[in-house]
């Protein structure tokens, strides 16, 4: 398990509404293991979903995959996604400071670029105290070599009308990328009970229920063209979603999908 400890200063503080899945975050924190925030660190960072826009480091600047992100929670918990893997920790509020405990990770694999960027962006984000200038919806982290992390404050994506990108497919917790060139996806219309969109090689589009946690999917219709094998690989994947009831979860602008065989998806809002 991959593990490091983060510790970022907060120097520049403009106070933010956040709001975090389907619950506002309290604009005006709160302490948080009985911690002291004078300098409302906590108010301006906490409660936030923060997505990575770019990292620079060296002068070099290098553009975040879909998907990296950071959130601070209002209890003191830490969780984000570093490209490729999951990660999290805990965080204590002092003294306008937020340090960041051992951080755990998890180790999927992904096509080297993502890769690449995960790890430039896990030594930045590890490389000592980083200081913080939020102004508006954008936040800067800058390490002290100047080294910098550039993010965006984010609002969730609903389950409906939001194009969901596909990142990975797996099964339990075991993930891997998409093949190059695979860029499928998922909409679902309230309003028609269905989903419509792109399994990699094909359209795709069905009758779509969603109750109580679960989503039944109806007997696809797709168009006919055939593509590379591992396109279609994808495509054979996405199509055991359908004809049956997955589960889904919903955490900001991510969305799981999981067969009743244990198969998932995994997938994040896009345009």
């Amino acid at each position: 398990m991959y593990r490091q400890r983060l510790t970022l200063t907060v120097l520049t503080l403009i106070p933010l509404a956040v709001a975090c899945g389907n619950e506002a975050g309290n604009a005006a924190g709160g302490e948080t293991g009985g911690s002291s925030v004078g300098s409302g660190a906590q108010a301006d960072v906490a409660g936030a979903h923060w997505i990575i826009d770019s990292v620079t480091v060296d002068g070099t600047g290098h553009a975040a995959p879909g998907g990296a992100n950071v959130e601070f929670g209002e209890d003191g918990k830490v969780q984000g996604n570093y490209g490729c893997n999951h990660f999290s920790a805990t965080a204590t509020f002092k003294d306008g400071r937020i340090d960041i405990g051992e951080a755990s990770s998890t180790e999927m694999a992904c096509e080297e670029g993502t890769m690449e960027f995960e790890r430039t962006l896990a030594r930045t984000l590890a490389d000592g105290a980083l200081t913080t200038a939020a102004k508006g919806d954008e936040l800067t982290l800058t390490s002290g070599a100047g080294d910098r992390v550039l993010l965006t404050r984010e609002q969730a994506a609903p389950l409906y009308g939001t194009r969901w990108n596909v990142t990975a497919l797996g099964a339990g917790e075991v993930s891997h990328s998409l093949p190059e060139g695979a860029e499928p996806y998922l909409v679902l219309d309230k309003a028609k009970g269905t989903v419509t969109g792109h399994l990699g090689c094909n359209d795709v589009s069905a009758t779509a229920t969603v109750q109580g946690g679960h989503i039944t999917f109806g007997t696809p219709k797709t168009t006919r063209m055939m593509c590379d094998s591992s396109l279609m690989d994808t495509e054979k994947a996405l199509l055991g979603l359908f004809d049956g009831k997955v589960d889904y979860g919903l955490d900001h602008r991510s969305l799981t999908l999981t067969s009743a065989d244990g198969e998932n998806v995994t997938a994040v809002a896009g345009k």
